[in-house]
């Protein structure tokens, strides 16, 4: 079965004392993952080793990753992360390309390929996120849209390494707004990106491939949500910030 993930996206929210206590809620709860299930905090820069260190503690497949990282390798970047420092503090996992990325720091496709390229590179596994505007939607050209994120992003990336991607499918219109797609659109959008993925890397690779759903994922909506056959948990932004908001949903992984 491939693999079954709860992502919290903590966002720029919570005071380093906050975090923790957070992170304690969390994991007094004891919510026990199976083999094939992943919970995976995405927490701000400062916060990282505390994170690494609470979650570590417990015998869970429970991770902790970045919220981003720069393109480049190294150099005169002040103020920017590179994969190779996340790597050396013992980082698994990357989020690439959020949409809050894309529209506020106007982050490109082909800069989310050398982003890609450098995640794996430290052997970090790449959350990738993409997904339409309302416009897009509207105009019934989300598929196209999607697609051609995947394409100019991940499509240069040989099948054994495209196989141990994450991707997280935002429907834009629905990030902090309260909307959220339906758990059919939701499905039917999951279901045709793991067909391009498929076609480009065959159908081995493509089911190989989590596909998480990130737009307003509640407590009170996940388990519908997750219940569709392609739609492999959530990227959870604002539920994520509540503990027994963010306990239920990882319980409702199946």
């Amino acid at each position: 079965m491939r693999k079954q993930i709860a992502a919290a996206n903590w966002k720029m929210n919570l005071t380093f004392q906050q975090g923790e206590k957070l992170l304690d809620d969390i994991l007094d709860a004891e919510v026990k993952m199976a083999d094939h299930q992943l919970t995976i905090f995405a927490v701000p820069y400062p916060y990282l080793l505390m994170t690494r260190s609470e979650v570590e503690t417990d015998e869970q497949n429970y991770y902790v990753a970045a919220q981003n990282c720069y393109h480049k390798k190294s150099g005169a970047y002040t103020g920017e992360v590179s994969a190779e420092m996340l790597h050396s503090i013992n980082i698994k996992y990357c989020v690439i390309g959020h949409s809050e990325r894309r529209e506020y720091f106007n982050e490109t496709n082909a800069t989310l390929a050398e982003k890609t390229d450098l995640c794996l590179a430290n052997f970090i596994t790449p959350i990738f996120c993409c997904g339409e505007p309302l416009s897009i939607r509207e105009a019934g050209k989300q598929n196209e849209y999607v697609a051609n994120q995947l394409k100019e992003s991940l499509f240069h990336l040989p099948a054994e390494k495209a196989a141990t991607l994450i991707i997280a499918y935002e429907p834009i219109w629905a990030i902090g707004t309260g909307k959220t797609a339906t758990t059919e659109q939701a499905q039917e959008m999951h279901r045709y990106l793991r067909s391009v993925l498929a076609e480009k890397y065959g159908d081995i690779t493509a089911s190989e491939i989590p596909i998480l759903y990130g737009g307003s994922v509640k407590a009170g909506n996940a388990a519908e949500l997750f219940a569709c056959p392609d739609v492999d948990g959530g990227l959870v932004g604002g539920a994520s910030l509540v503990a027994g908001d963010f306990i239920a949903i990882m319980k409702a992984l199946k």
